[in-house]
């Protein structure tokens, strides 16, 4: 059993670290397999095609991703700084990416959503739940601003979460076709003005 688990966890990796470099649509079985180590007759062992591995990569991919968006938007700093923290960590994310690569990976999630939206249903739809838990969990740091008067109190909560995961995706895509992690700044800026933040509160918030 632990072997056979071994097997798949080596496919997963090998898929995950491929699509991130290279896309989904340009990769073979064959490939995967040979970057994993294992013989092709695993792969359909554990997955019935290559767009089933890509979900499996891509749950798996939000499952680290979500434990980590949770644990910032969740801390007992004020919500502000709570989105802050959100921002910084995504450009080090992208800033250490470059590091071991050489070039800015971009998001997962938003690397396969332009190059699949319109020819993977399965993959789409999944695509489109994680975008709408990201803009949940931002959502509720939203409101609680607004709530202590950190926020303008005209701010529609849930459509300000979805322009700062819109604005995030974008400021990654950026950075992708730059290379350049510091186009990632602009989000707190960004962020304040979208939540028509009074002065006073930014002045807190750094």
């Amino acid at each position: 059993m632990g072997r056979t688990s071994d097997a798949k966890n080596k496919i997963l990796d090998a898929a995950a670290t491929l699509i991130e470099q290279r896309g989904y649509t340009a990769l073979g079985v064959a490939e995967i397999c040979a970057a994993a180590g294992v013989p092709k007759g695993s792969f359909y062992y554990f997955f019935e095609s290559k767009q089933a591995l890509a979900r499996a990569v891509i749950d798996e991919h939000w499952v680290t991703q979500r434990r980590q968006w949770e644990q910032l938007l969740g801390s007992e700093r004020d919500p502000l700084q709570r989105l802050r923290d959100l921002f910084e960590a995504t450009e080090e994310v992208q800033r250490v990416g470059q590091q071991k690569a050489g070039v800015v990976a971009g998001c997962l999630f938003g690397n396969l959503a332009l190059e699949l939206s319109n020819q993977a249903e399965e993959i789409r739809g999944r695509l489109q739940e994680i975008f709408e838990e990201q803009i949940s969990l931002i959502e509720q740091v939203v409101v609680e601003a607004k709530e202590r008067g950190l926020a303008g109190p005209a701010v529609d909560s849930r459509d300000a979460a979805r322009s700062i995961v819109a604005q995030i995706e974008g400021r990654v895509l950026l950075a992708k076709l730059l290379n350049d992690p510091t186009q990632l700044e602009t989000l707190w800026r960004n962020c304040l003005d979208l939540l028509q933040v009074p002065a006073q509160a930014r002045t807190t918030t750094g």
